[in-house]
């Protein structure tokens, strides 16, 4: 499957919200999405194919050297084909250069991404005690550290 993986523009806007409505039970609507695109401590990134559909998204908070991925989402035809690796790995990427750690939540029952997220070096970290709505459930809290080398 092609994708290539590109800072998000108002022109995604529209069809990210229609992920989130597939994908979540909270989602974002699409003034939040676009606040989100003109906030300086915010990126947003899409993973789109050659005719300019949205195959997933995922966005991240950076807050001076603390890390804050607020969601990742995948349409359903398009997973187990690498696109959510591929939008963590730009993250991962970018955290393990310019932050302390990188941090988010995934619902307990939600396996595999779990398996996901510490594939790519997240650990459990704590739980959130009924944090996701529709279904009430808890979130885990998933973290990856990023080791600093000490200047002398």
């Amino acid at each position: 499957m092609y994708y290539e993986i590109v800072p998000m523009d108002r022109s995604h806007i529209s069809q990210i919200a229609a992920l989130e409505r597939e994908c979540f039970s909270t989602p974002w609507t699409e003034a939040m999405l676009e606040e989100a695109l003109f906030n300086p401590q915010a990126s947003f990134i899409v993973a789109e194919d050659g005719e300019g559909n949205i195959l997933g998204y995922a966005g991240l908070h950076a807050v001076l050297d603390e890390g804050y991925i607020d969601n990742v989402a995948v349409a359903p035809d398009a997973r187990r084909h690498g696109v959510a690796s591929a939008l963590l790995e730009v993250f991962c990427r970018f955290g393990a250069a310019n932050l302390a750690f990188l941090t988010l939540e995934a619902r307990k029952s939600n396996g595999p991404a779990i398996a996901l997220y510490e594939k790519h070096g997240f650990q459990m970290a704590g739980l959130r005690p009924g944090y996701y709505q529709n279904p009430r459930e808890d979130a885990v809290i998933m973290t990856r550290e990023f080791a600093k080398e000490e200047t002398t």
